[in-house]
């Protein structure tokens, strides 16, 4: 079996249109859901997956991560490869049936959960099908070639599906059982396609005193993250109304969205860094982590400008008019994208985790979830989405600067800010553009959007490349090199 390093150009590539794809197939959906739905199915599937979700953090326990980094540091050893990701996917089955125990559990004593239990049930599903699937396992040997393939046509399936059985807003059902269906069948085929990698199964020997400790550090940060994203919604679901939640859960989906799309690059990075910091290759690293910061910023500074303006719109496009109250949270929710991005989502997932250094990344989100919590208990009876998104904000904030402190003094930052000065003009120009266009296209919402993306785009590219940004010339470069090769 060939073991050769894949090309992070080329898994950047697939990893982005695995995202892209994700992004599509919502956007030509979720119109037409949150129209057949309403702002009410919407809050009860929202409040329902987002309630399942700390049960599948539970049955994770951080092993994702953990699984990506350790696996790919021995995958040019078969036989260590072997035990260690067999090791791991049996702590992973015994977590599984600790979470499922504690969601039954739940299900029975809290009786206002009696109108979402269905649906709770139905997204739980979710656990076993993510676990059995070990897809971490294609990160660790950088196959996301694969992953990309698969995602694409379990999507259109699940797109085709939508449109014939959710057609009324009891539907709900129905587009739960579709939207897991989805996700499940992926990680179905995933159990058949894992065994050119490694013969993984469950055993005894499970090195938990080896696993264990790392494990655990990972568990508490994901658990902080999964608060600090997820508690918004919850909280509003028992502080307010369904509709509520609803309007809201629209914004925080196109901020995931948008925050997905920066973000395709960490996975990529993580099993090349994991290596490089091992071996304490440090010069291999900053040249890694500063190329790859100039690409997440040439994405994330636009991008949350560009949504920023058109947030009216394009709730408008997405919802329709009984979001709009949704436009106003998106705009926070921008904000609260690009310090997640660039604080927590580089320097945490990129250097901290791969070096080993996942404690500090794990304070970082305790002391940020906790700062959350007690915002959103003090202000959303009275404010609110608006206090829930404001909150978010300075929830990241804090875990940037966390995270920037202890990045540690082998990593140079010397030289990024002088880099991304065509970043900053080039974003100039994406705020002239988009409201000059308002002024002509302001009542015509999809017009508007189309152009601003494309004469946005367009305008933002050719800046970076009068100023010589990095990003651009290797842009040329692929091109050219096409070229000549035909």
């Amino acid at each position: 079996m060939a073991r050769e390093q894949k090309s992070i150009k080329k898994n950047t590539i697939y990893n982005m249109l695995k995202t892209f794809s994700s992004i599509i197939f919502p956007l030509i959906t979720f119109p037409y859901v949150s129209r057949v739905l309403s702002p009410v199915g919407i809050g009860q599937y929202n409040f329902s997956n987002t309630y399942v979700g700390y049960f599948s953090l539970i049955a994770s326990l951080g092993i994702t991560t953990y699984a990506i980094r350790e696996c790919a540091a021995v995958r040019d050893d078969q036989e260590k490869l072997d035990k260690v990701s067999s090791q791991i996917f049996s702590i992973n089955i015994c977590t599984m049936l600790i979470a499922y125990a504690a969601l039954f559990i739940s299900l029975v004593f809290f009786r206002k959960l009696d109108s979402y239990r269905i649906l709770i049930i139905i997204f739980s599903s979710n656990i076993l099908f993510t676990i059995v699937g070990a897809d971490w396992i294609n990160s660790a040997f950088e196959d996301f070639r694969y992953i990309t393939l698969r995602t694409f046509g379990m999507q259109f399936i699940s797109l085709i599906c939508i449109f014939i059985f959710v057609r009324k807003p009891s539907d709900v059902l129905n587009y739960a059982l579709i939207t897991v269906l989805a996700s499940g069948g992926a990680n179905i085929l995933n159990m058949f396609y894992r065994r050119r990698f490694c013969k993984m199964r469950f055993i005894r020997d499970m090195g938990w005193k080896k696993h264990f400790p790392s494990i655990m550090l990972l568990f508490v940060m994901l658990l902080a993250q999964t608060i600090l994203s997820s508690t918004d919604i919850t909280m509003l679901g028992l502080m307010k109304t369904d509709a509520e939640v609803g309007l809201y859960s629209t914004a925080v989906k196109m901020y995931n969205i948008i925050s997905q799309v920066v973000s395709s690059v960490l996975w990529v990075l993580m099993p090349r860094l994991s290596v490089a910091f091992s071996n304490k290759d440090y010069s291999e690293v900053n040249i890694l982590l500063r190329r790859t910061f100039q690409f997440m910023l040439a994405l994330a500074l636009p991008c949350t400008i560009g949504v920023g303006i058109l947030a009216d719109p394009i709730i408008s496009i997405v919802g329709g008019s009984a979001f709009s109250a949704s436009a106003s949270y998106l705009r926070i929710l921008m904000a609260a994208s690009f310090v997640a991005v660039m604080g927590g989502g580089f320097f945490g997932n990129i250097i901290l985790l791969p070096s080993h250094k996942e404690k500090y990344f794990m304070q970082a989100c305790l002391i940020a979830a906790g700062v959350n919590f007690i915002l959103n208990y003090i202000f959303i009876p009275q404010y609110g989405g608006t206090a829930a998104g404001i909150s978010t904000v300075i929830a990241h904030v804090i875990i940037g600067i966390y995270t920037i402190h202890y990045r540690g003094s082998e990593i140079s930052m010397k030289g990024w800010l002088k880099d991304s000065v065509p970043l900053f003009a080039g974003s100039v120009f994406v705020i002239i553009d988009c409201l000059l266009l308002k002024l002509g296209l302001g009542s015509k919402p999809i017009l508007w959007c189309l152009a601003s993306i494309v004469t946005s785009s367009a305008g933002y590219f050719l800046i970076l490349s009068k100023m010589h940004h990095v990003l651009a010339e290797e842009v040329f470069v692929s091109i050219k090199n096409r070229i000549g090769k035909k």
